[in-house]
């Protein structure tokens, strides 16, 4: 103690009292990131979509049949959006739209059965097609693909690689690129994008699905900076684990939440972000978001930490399915 002691007195005071202050800034960034951290999750309300357009303005859903763009379309016809319900399966189109229009009267909803994997250019004629004159406030990209169980990268599949990698950067880009430009001339929109812990921090074993939400995570901050003068709003959404077929969780917890759940906190924390270490990014949901802060702020992201415990996870994950399907053979 004392050769510690000595050591710090021999110092130039100067020096002494830099390294002070540096520490002190160092402590208050992080006590001041924490309170907006706070302030976005218990106190402050995102962008109010009436931002974007009027009672009767239309919203593009993409992957609307199921999972959180079956929750997005309704919660957006719930607060007067009319929709364009763009996914694979027609009928559970059809069967959604019939349940928002007998419960939302007056709303007006498109439907349009397309397949992203198909990356079909006369699939997107008929969108650019289907909304061409309509005003367009919201653009919701949530169609995606993961892994159907962890796997790693040289043992990946080459249909599922491929097909994680058209529908989740392709489908997005090219279903942007339809819809953004009518909302450059109108000076008015917001164009939503599902991101995910995946694309935010490295994910071993999901390295595929992984790497196509980083592509994401950085288009869309990207695209953020270049439509902000001419007045639309580019976010990307963050989210860890919510009870989905993707997720494979069935039963929702006090840090898992369902759909409903999700989506609320989505679009109202639109563009509560401040914490975040890259901008045009927010996580709505508290338990995501304190984690993300954690990470951000203690681990890193990226760091041997993250990779270490998240390929442990995958492997046990993995390791379990295979038990699984194994069983199910042999009971067949």
């Amino acid at each position: 103690m004392e050769s510690i002691h000595n050591a710090v007195a021999a110092v130039p005071r100067g020096v002494q009292l830099g390294l002070a202050g540096v520490g002190a800034l160092f402590v208050g960034s992080k006590v001041l990131s924490f309170l907006r951290l706070v302030l976005s999750m218990f106190v402050l309300s995102g962008t109010n979509l009436r931002k974007y357009g009027k009672k009767g303005t239309w919203a593009v859903v993409t992957g609307a049949s199921d999972g959180l763009g079956k929750e997005y379309a309704t919660q957006l016809a719930a607060k007067g959006f009319n929709l364009v319900l763009v996914s694979r399966t027609l009928s559970k189109l059809e069967t959604l739209s019939r349940e928002l229009e007998g419960k939302y009267s007056g709303q007006q909803i498109k439907v349009l059965a397309m397949d992203f994997q198909a990356n079909n250019d006369a699939d997107y004629e008929r969108l650019a097609n289907l909304i061409d004159g309509l005003d367009v406030g919201i653009l919701l990209n949530n169609v995606g693909q993961s892994h159907s169980i962890p796997v790693p990268f040289t043992l990946t599949d080459k249909v599922e690689m491929e097909s994680i990698v058209t529908i989740n950067c392709m489908g997005t880009l090219k279903t942007t690129r339809i819809v953004a430009p009518a909302m450059q001339t109108r000076k008015r929109g917001l164009i939503l994008t599902m991101g995910s812990f995946g694309g935010w921090m490295p994910m071993p074993y999901l390295a595929t699905y992984s790497g196509s939400k980083a592509f994401l995570q950085f288009w869309s901050t990207a695209l953020a900076a270049e439509l902000k003068p001419d007045n639309v709003d580019v976010q990307l959404c963050l989210s860890y684990l919510v009870t989905t077929a993707m997720s494979k969780i069935r039963r929702p917890s006090m840090l898992i939440p369902n759909p409903k759940q999700f989506v609320r906190a989505a679009l109202g924390k639109v563009g509560v972000g401040s914490w975040q270490n890259t901008s045009y990014t927010y996580t709505p949901y508290w338990s995501h978001a304190l984690m993300a802060w954690v990470v951000e702020n203690t681990i890193g992201i990226g760091s041997s930490v993250g990779l270490s415990f998240n390929r442990k996870m995958h492997i046990d994950i993995r390791n379990r399915a295979l038990k699984k399907a194994a069983r199910d053979a042999k009971k067949n």
